[in-house]
């Protein structure tokens, strides 16, 4: 009984794994925030149909509109706004998805250490057993 808890202590005294990389310590800047903002706002059901429902009402109003349409039938106006909202919203995704690749890199990293570290406890727990059930 005395060596059960003599094993116990021994456990409970190692030092514990922290992750202490600076990337985790980092506050995000307004242009990291923002990033992040627009991709979670943009990936929502949200946006694409309050997007859809502008690009109906868009269309409806030019197409039925008896004074002064801004854009008529091949809606000009209306391609060149999509294909800039496109420009600007595919490298904000992107450097939102980068920074989080880099993240779980880390953690990826940190979570393979810690998986290691527990296996080497796990055999001093087991040569600890044998040797105490060996005698």
């Amino acid at each position: 009984m005395k060596k059960e808890v003599k094993i116990k202590k021994e456990i409970v005294k190692r030092p514990k794994f922290q992750i202490n990389h600076p990337l985790f310590k980092l506050k995000k800047d307004v242009g990291q925030r923002a990033a992040d903002w627009i991709t979670k706002w943009a990936g929502s059901w949200i946006f694409i149909i309050s997007f859809l429902i502008f690009i109906f009402i868009w269309m409806t109003i030019n197409i039925y509109a008896w004074i002064n349409t801004w854009d008529p039938y091949p809606f000009i106006l209306l391609n060149l706004l999509l294909s800039c909202l496109a420009a600007l919203q595919a490298p904000i995704i992107l450097m939102s998805q980068n920074r989080q690749a880099q993240r779980d890199r880390l953690k990826a990293e940190y979570d393979y250490r810690i998986n290691k570290k527990a296996e080497r406890e796990i055999q001093e727990i087991k040569k600890m057993l044998q040797k105490h059930f060996k005698k």
